[in-house]
């Protein structure tokens, strides 16, 4: 209380208003401003408090001035200081109504989050401030030092680059000639990079106590800027460096915290030959570019350790050391896809049995995710396992199959629990488990002393193998689901040879379908390659094949014109000794067994002939060639209780080659020739053997007998001699057409 004709007690906002100053505050989290009565009539506003948003106050301001308010504010939040500006309110017809000078301050608290209230004065003043502004030319410069600053900066995609691009800025005005980096590791400072300075000069600050009274430690500590205008500046401040400063030459320097995501992860620091004043407006630029530094580092920091945890996490589930295989070359490749951790669910083993011989293993784990990389690591591990116990590759892959399925069902089911309680749910829907990953896979067992190789397939692609003379063959196997789909799944094994010279091909689905193919033009630029690649060089063939995926050759082909990693790839590579010496024209061989439980795999024994036959010069005797093999194969299947193994051999030099091609059975029942009736719906089979073979015959073996034919490739003027020397007909294989035998089956 006051007695009466007492002067009442002035407020603070009293004081203000007699002096007209106004109060404000600015809210970044809600992007509001809390004005008084004084502040709202200073920025042309109705009279009395109130709260607007930001977008309010713009509109009142000159456009530049309202830009130097935010870099002022944003310069006085890192350096812990306050920020003067000087503003310009305009009218709604754009004519200046009076000119005001603000003071800001950010409120900090004990958190250690960065602030987002800032509290401030606005009174006016004469036109002629004392603050210079600067002129059109310096801001336009310094916008495009910056823009093409941030540019170069945000490209770096390494330590080293980031470091590079700092040392290359030109600051409009106040270039600095000397640059330092330090990095804060636990309580020490150590520099990173420098540039501008001689050799040896950086020795006593390579590594320091973060406590050291030196200007990068302090800004380390406290995370505000130290900017030292001149020697005596620096002498004064920091008594216990300056004898190690003194002989560098210098005459100011900028100290500037590097802070990320509110953290202080080091100092930047540059020093200049030259006095210079630390203006605001130079300040800001160095603040600028400390924040772009400050992140792009981080950003090359964080790059570097996933570069090196996928590095590190590809050799430790890839083979550790390259094996060798008695007579035979082995050649391996890894790419992982572009994106985001270099590693994925594709992977490439080879391992040494208990019985001598070697497992070569490559698969794909659904997805490129952490996930399928890890499960790929499991599912390595459990093949090993099973392989080294001595299993045949069909029971290798069983065994995997039930393991991955085990494995990814208890991991969903993990997941989907986890997910339910988060929610709040009760029990587990049909639909919690839909992420179940499976994996194919080619397993086959190589047996290096005759070539042999024993393969089972989990739905992946078929290997394919290059013969001596360059024609490539896609074997098609018989194979089972995808690892991991259903755990009593079954895995037959196909056996087949490997001849001296001849080249084999394991690979993930990422060699051929990527950049828009599907398997079949993938398949055929694959074969392009193997037919034009050295064969005496698999790492040049193998680096010709990822070149054909992921290089410049891929963008003459189908697909986009665009990085082609959009699938990890594997390959492995495998060549058996020497082709035979002497021979101009390497004989092309193939063996393939066709399942009595298989008769799909017709097919893939057409499409063989085919294959083999790419270059043959008569189209109507490949023709011929397709329908035997096809007749003889399914007779087999039909007539006797085994599988049918087909041998295709082709000798000779172009246009003068000759094609055998061999059916052998289990069973000692004999064909015989037969004249089918009109409506008869079989006895033909020997009959168009007879009529489109240049030679044919049956020959017993010790169990079983072999079907073979044999066609002449004939020359321009149809003078073709059988390749190699051979006689035609029944000299051929040292059989002739036999005599039928009284009462065999018939062939039909």
């Amino acid at each position: 209380m006051h007695t009466e004709g007492a002067t009442p007690p002035l407020g603070a906002q009293d004081v203000l208003a007699a002096v007209g100053t106004g109060l404000w505050r600015w809210d970044n989290s809600t992007g509001t401003v809390a004005l008084d009565e004084q502040a709202a009539e200073l920025l042309g506003l109705p009279p009395g408090p109130r709260t607007v948003h930001s977008s309010v106050i713009r509109g009142r301001l000159n456009a530049e001035d309202y830009v130097d308010l935010n870099s002022a504010v944003s310069l006085g939040l890192a350096e812990g200081t306050v920020a003067e500006a000087r503003l310009r309110v305009v009218g709604d017809d754009g004519k200046l109504l009076r000119m005001l000078h603000t003071r800001l301050r950010w409120l900090r608290d004990d958190s250690g989050r960065e602030p987002t209230l800032a509290v401030g004065t606005l009174f006016e003043m004469p036109e002629r401030g004392r603050f210079r502004r600067a002129t059109d030319v310096e801001r336009r410069s310094r916008e495009a030092f910056l823009l093409d600053a941030g540019r170069a900066l945000a490209e770096a995609d390494s330590t080293a680059e980031v470091l590079r691009v700092a040392a290359s800025l030109s600051m409009p005005g106040f270039s600095p000639d000397g640059l330092a980096v330090f990095a804060r590791e636990g309580e020490r400072l150590r520099i990173i990079g420098h540039h501008g300075h001689r050799q040896g000069d950086e020795q006593p600050f390579l590594e320091m106590p973060i406590g050291t009274d030196y200007p990068a430690a302090l800004v380390t500590r406290t995370g505000r800027a130290i900017y030292l205008p001149s020697p005596e500046t620096y002498k004064e401040r920091f008594p216990a460096t300056w004898p190690l400063i003194e002989p560098l030459n210098r005459s100011s320097w900028a100290f500037l915290p590097l802070v990320v995501a509110g953290q202080t992860i080091g100092a930047w620091l540059a020093a200049f030959r030259d006095p210079v004043a630390f203006t605001p407006d130079e300040r800001s630029v160095l603040t600028t570019v400390a924040r772009m530094l400050a992140q792009a580092l981080s950003r090359a920091h964080l790059q570097e350790s996933e570069r090196e945890l996928s590095d590190g996490l590809q050799r430790t589930m890839m083979p550790t050391h390259k094996r060798d295989i008695a007579g035979m070359t082995l050649a391996a490749r890894y790419v992982p896809t572009g994106g985001g951790l270099q590693i994925g669910g594709d992977w490439y083993d080879v391992i040494d049995l208990p019985s001598g011989r070697t497992a070569l293993v490559i698969g794909d784990v659904q997805g490129h995710d952490v996930r399928a990389a890890g499960l790929m690591g499991q599912l390595r591990i459990a093949l090993r396992a099973y392989a080294s116990e001595g299993h045949r590759p069909d029971a290798v892959l069983s065994r995997a199959s039930r393991f991955l399925a085990g494995l990814t069902a208890g991991d969903d089911r993990d997941r989907a629990e986890r997910e339910r309680a988060e929610r709040g749910g009760g029990g587990l829907e049909s639909g919690d488990l839909d992420d179940q990953r499976f994996a194919t896979c080619l397993y086959l067992e190589v047996d290096p002393a005759t070539g042999m190789l024993d393969i089972a397939r989990a739905g992946h692609p078929d290997p394919a193998i290059r013969l001596g003379d360059g024609t490539t063959i896609v074997r098609h196997t018989p194979g089972g689901l995808p690892l991991g789909v259903d755990p009593d799944a079954d895995y037959p094994t196909t056996s087949i040879a490997l001849d001296a010279g001849e080249v084999l091909l394991v690979c993930t689905d990422g060699l051929l379908e990527t950049g828009g193919h599907d398997l079949d033009s993938g398949w055929q630029r694959v074969i392009d390659v193997l037919y034009e690649g050295p064969t005496d060089n698999l790492e040049v063939l193998a680096d010709a094949l990822i070149a054909a995926v992921h290089g410049p050759p891929s963008h003459h082909t189908t697909g986009p014109l665009a990085d082609r990693r959009e699938d990890d790839v594997a390959l492995l590579l495998l060549r058996r000794g020497d082709a035979e010496d002497g021979l101009a024209f390497p004989p092309r061989r193939t063996v393939l067994t066709i399942g009595q439980d298989e008769p799909r795999q017709i097919r893939g024994a057409r499409d063989e002939v085919r294959s083999v036959l790419h270059d043959w010069d008569d189209p109507e005797q490949v023709d011929a060639a397709v329908l035997l093999a096809s007749e003889v194969i399914t007779n087999v299947l039909v007539h006797t209780d085994g599988d049918a193994l087909m041998t295709l051999e082709v000798l000779g030099r172009p246009l003068c080659r000759r094609l055998r091609i061999e059916v052998a059975d289990a069973s000692d029942e004999m064909p015989h020739v037969r004249t089918p009736g009109e409506l008869a719906s079989s006895g033909r089979g020997l009959v168009m053997m007879d009529v489109l073979a240049d030679a044919w015959g049956v020959r017993p073996r010790g169990q079983g007998k072999c079907i073979w034919f044999e066609l002449y490739e004939q020359d321009g003027n149809g003078t073709g001699e059988p390749g190699d020397g051979d006689a035609a007909g029944g000299a051929a294989g040292g059989a002739a057409p036999m005599a039928v035998p009284p009462s065999p089956p018939d062939v039909g």
